[in-house]
């Protein structure tokens, strides 16, 4: 759906990995089932925008033409409209374990850079004429796997490819597709300093060199279509402020591909018993902690759980556990909501950023006491929560 934003109109979705379903035809259904239901509920008289999950499977059926016009007509009846894509898992997201594996393949490797070229070339076709559209993507890797300088280079390769790709399928067809990269706790890419110091230093320096004889304007190129992912869940678990990191990505002249507005369990050290539910075997729920003196980490809350008799001074816990945007806690827990303060939804309502998206993607494993009776239930509320916020009534 539009937002109307000084200038600008803003878009705003869910991302559709709240709903199960690898193969295009099962992405269909939970668009007929559940979507449109959204949509009734939420901007019953205007086109509501589709945040879409399509993984690797899904993007080999659409590389057919005939199934992208049948997805156009489809979207038209429906009042629908795409203008991002979540290209992070590329397997499946549901009902198995999913955990580190959700990195696979990395940016290191060909088959991520071709199954993100599917992505720009059927993002190119179903976003509206003359529209924009967004590919979020891994943070380049899970941060152990990397371990070489010819890893970052290889990254870089892969990444400035992908790039490239947009470049020509704007020059060709005329539609612009960008990719956000999307730092993530304990990954290659965590905090704003390191996405900054891989933008500037990896990036646009090797990826510069690397695009030399193949683009006028090398580093143009990868400024214009390569950007961040900016994940609030994500910042807020690193105890980062998140309107003073999008302000230091807009001084460094970073590309705001996504917004992700979304929001970790958070809890003090007296209460860390009550994160026991949270300890489930799908996804991965990396751990930071506040101490006097740094910040603590773990690479999922069952290493934390077990670490906890003989771990002191800590402060206060983030997880990584995506929590209803509406859910404002309780006695023993809590949420990062609140880190999406005023200075973050001014800065929001500027227009900086086009395209929003509502990522709690866990209903499936949320404890009860957290879930509504059915995903329906859960999304529309989250957007009320959200445009309370961005029509700055709330």
């Amino acid at each position: 759906m539009k937002i109307s934003a000084q200038d600008k109109a803003l878009d705003l979705s869910y991302c559709l990995n709240i709903h199960r379903g690898e193969s295009w035809r099962e992405n269909l259904g939970a668009i007929e089932e559940y979507v449109t239901e959204v949509k009734a509920q939420v901007c019953p008289d205007q086109p509501f925008g589709l945040g879409l999950r399509i993984g690797d499977a899904a993007s080999r059926t659409l590389t057919d033409p005939s199934v992208r016009a049948e997805a156009k007509a489809m979207m038209r009846d429906l009042d629908l409209y795409a203008f991002t894509v979540n290209g992070f898992p590329f397997g499946t997201f549901h009902d198995t374990r999913v955990k580190e594996n959700v990195y696979a393949p990395d940016w290191r490797t060909e088959e991520r850079r071709d199954y993100t070229n599917r992505l720009t070339d059927i993002m190119a076709d179903l976003v509206p004429s003359g529209a924009t559209g967004s590919v979020s993507t891994v943070p380049c890797s899970f941060k152990p796997w990397i371990k070489t300088e010819e890893d970052i280079e290889r990254m870089v390769c892969m990444i400035c490819d992908c790039a490239l790709h947009m470049h020509r399928v704007e020059e060709q067809l005329g539609q612009y597709v960008h990719l956000g990269l999307e730092p993530e706790p304990c990954c290659y890419l965590e905090t704003t300093d390191e996405f900054l110091a891989f933008y500037k230093d990896a990036l646009l320096q090797k990826g510069t060199r690397y695009l030399a004889g193949k683009a006028a304007n090398p580093e143009a190129l990868l400024r214009r279509h390569v950007g961040i992912n900016f994940d609030c869940c994500h910042i807020a678990i690193q105890f980062e402020n998140l309107d003073e990191s999008l302000e230091r990505l807009i001084r460094e002249g970073v590309l705001l591909s996504k917004i992700h507005v979304s929001a970790a369990l958070a809890c003090q050290p007296e209460h860390v018993e009550a994160l026991a539910p949270f300890d489930e075997p799908v996804y991965f729920h990396q751990v930071k902690a506040m101490t006097e003196k740094d910040i603590k980490s773990w690479d999922d809350l069952p290493l934390f759980l077990k670490d906890l008799s003989h771990e002191r001074g800590l402060d206060e816990i983030r997880v990584h556990f995506h929590v209803p945007l509406f859910w404002e806690g309780g006695e023993r827990l809590d949420s990062t909501n609140a880190c999406m303060d005023a200075a973050f939804w001014k800065r929001v309502r500027s227009g900086v950023c086009e395209h929003l998206e509502i990522e709690t993607y866990t209903f499936d494993v949320l404890p009860g006491e957290l879930r509504k009776s059915n995903v329906v239930e859960s999304i529309v509320p989250e957007f009320e929560w959200a445009l309370d916020r961005l029509n700055g009534t709330a």
